[in-house]
């Protein structure tokens, strides 16, 4: 068995990287982009487009861009996680709450913020540091 899955680097037009304060029960406390599995039958832009719009409430972002699959074997279980990248220079100003992230599932997230890509907090959930790093469009740096 396998897990397939996504994660949306949401860039702002400063640059910024938008970030969730991830609380669920039974995991540490960390950072974490939008993101989760793939549907049966979705492609991994689709899946960024609905897991970003699900989790944020933004459903107005740039066209998804694949830049990377990552493969790995946590706890000896197969994850391939695709990083995807969005901007949302593409929002609609004038729209009410384009653009704004909100938490819309505060059993997992307590927040949503942006970040400079020299200043990201930490610690930043396992698979985010992974999309981060592959991520080929931006330098990062994680600041405690």
């Amino acid at each position: 068995m396998g897990i397939i899955g996504v994660g949306v680097v949401l860039t702002d037009p400063q640059g910024r990287i938008l970030l969730g304060e991830r609380i669920k029960a039974g995991e540490e406390p960390s950072w974490c982009l939008p993101g989760g599995a793939v549907e049966p039958g979705e492609t991994f832009e689709a899946a960024a487009v609905r897991e970003l719009e699900e989790e944020t409430g933004i459903g107005d972002a740039g066209p998804p861009r694949v830049t990377a699959v990552i493969v790995d074997h946590p706890g000896g279980v197969v994850r391939v996680t695709a990083a995807v990248i969005m901007d949302s220079a593409q929002v609609v100003p004038h729209l009410e709450g384009s653009g704004r992230a909100r938490v819309t599932e505060p059993e997992v997230f307590r927040s949503w913020r942006w970040f400079a890509p020299d200043e990201l907090p930490a610690p930043l959930f396992p698979a985010t540091a992974q999309v981060l790093e592959a991520a080929p469009a931006t330098r990062y740096r994680v600041v405690s």
